[in-house]
């Protein structure tokens, strides 16, 4: 028999839109859909929102998910940048604060800024800390998810085996979910614009190189939460620099933006940037050869995953194509041509918010859960 968490998600997917639908794709009786629907919208899930077509008869009230009366938390945290926002059960942003601040100055640092971020955006829209029923946080790292804490990052001294989501979700008793930056904004490219594609592949390309990977609408993860390290694929071993895993010739040794800021005696990746908008030769030319040495390793990843897209993210999409052409030089030249036949390669969409997206449709995904919304229930109804 199907649970009330369940009937939640055919009023989602649009299965069903009425009682009355429910009843005869179901086969459940009347009473027992009703209580499942009671107890759904008594504990602010669903609503009863205009009325649809009526066969004859009083037109049926439409069910629908009440995504207003529980709110998110979600953050994203970059080498240099932190990004807060509050957001409704779908996903859509209430409000939005972020910062320059970089990962390395530790988690006590960063997370009292997180903290204090999400207080105050509950405080300018004027809601209770009552009303959070997920939090959410991405970092640049490998995460363990039961844990909440860093496995590893090259990036984040001080981080490795912190527990991340116990200190952010010190001050709500709500589910707290940790992910690698990528992956969430690997899927909030996919939830906003490629929700057709089965398979897409999200390179971020900033500091460093991370890459997300979303499979029939999920985040591939690997076995030990290492999928997408495509960064730190050794290719010219006999390369002199000292990669931040420690070994040479890594991709992110020649083709991240730290790599490029130290070739053009630059100051950081966006200082890249701002060179190739400004039009210096220099500057495009060594960007297009980085798009084309990580070409390399994703001309791979295309034969072994045949993606529907590749998106390029993080400071590089911000090159005016230069660094994604040097990426679909090689990508189309080294694919066989039946596997790039319907590859799309594009920048990222949501741009600097990607992240902030995926990771609130993870919580999302979350909390709306049969799982989740079935446990949810029984605690209010033990209490």
């Amino acid at each position: 028999m199907l649970t009330a968490g369940q009937i939640l998600q055919l009023i989602r997917n649009g299965t069903c839109r009425t009682r009355k639908e429910l009843i005869e794709f179901t086969g459940l009786s009347r009473s027992t859909i009703t209580d499942r629907l009671d107890r759904l919208i008594d504990a602010g899930y669903i609503h009863e929102s205009g009325v649809g077509a009526s066969g004859g008869g009083r037109p049926p009230s439409v069910l629908d998910v009440d995504a207003t009366r529980r709110l998110m938390l979600v953050a994203d945290l970059g080498a240099s940048h932190v990004r807060a926002a509050l957001t409704d059960l779908a996903a859509r942003p209430l409000a939005e604060e972020s910062a320059g601040l970089r990962i390395d100055r530790g988690p006590e640092a960063v997370l009292t800024w997180v903290r204090q971020a999400f207080q105050r955006l509950l405080d300018r829209a004027g809601r209770p800390a009552g009303e959070v029923c997920g939090v959410g946080l991405d970092l640049p790292g490998s995460v363990d998810h039961v844990s909440g804490r860093v496995i590893r990052s090259f990036l984040m001294p001080g981080w490795d085996d912190y527990p991340v989501g116990e200190a952010v979700g010190a001050d709500y008793d709500v589910p707290i979910l940790v992910e690698n930056d990528a992956n969430a904004m690997a899927l909030g490219e996919w939830w906003t614009s490629w929700r057709e594609t089965d398979s897409l592949i999200l390179i971020k390309v900033s500091t460093g190189i991370g890459t997300g990977i979303v499979l029939d609408g999920r985040i591939y993860r690997g076995v030990e939460d290492a999928a997408g390290n495509i960064g730190h694929v050794r290719i010219r071993e006999s390369d002199d620099r000292v990669c931040t895993c420690g070994s040479r010739g890594c991709v992110a040794s020649l083709a991240g933006g730290h790599a490029l800021a130290v070739d053009l005696g630059q100051g950081s990746s966006q200082d890249v940037v701002r060179l190739v908008q400004a039009g210096d030769p220099t500057a495009i030319a060594r960007v297009q050869e980085a798009g084309r040495t990580l070409g390399v390793v994703l001309a791979t990843a295309v034969s072994l995953l045949n993606p529907g897209v590749l998106v390029l993210a993080g400071d590089m999409a911000e090159t005016r194509e230069h660094y994604l052409t040097g990426i679909r030089e090689i990508v189309y030249r080294r694919s066989l041509p039946y596997t790039t036949r319907n590859l799309e390669i594009v920048t990222s969409s949501l741009g600097d918010r990607s992240g902030i997206v995926g990771m609130a449709v993870i919580v999302m995904e979350h909390v709306l859960s049969p799982t989740a919304v079935d446990a949810a229930l029984q605690a209010k109804a033990v209490s």
